[in-house]
């Protein structure tokens, strides 16, 4: 639950933060803030996808 929280905290600063900046005419960096938000998202769920992957590994060792 608390992944969910953070990934969509990062999703509404993102969007208001492109959102200032189309409405500033900064469209470029407006696309730039939204890759930057969908990365810093995407290592969140890379870091759980790799402990459960870890956690898998050492159910089934031998």
């Amino acid at each position: 639950m608390e992944l969910l929280l953070k990934i969509a905290s990062v999703g509404i600063v993102t969007s208001v933060v492109c959102q200032i900046l189309t409405r500033s005419g900064k469209d470029e960096l407006s696309m730039v803030a939204s890759l930057a938000g969908m990365i810093i998202a995407l290592l969140m769920i890379v870091d759980q996808v790799r402990d459960l992957f870890d956690t898998v590994k050492t159910m089934f060792s031998f």
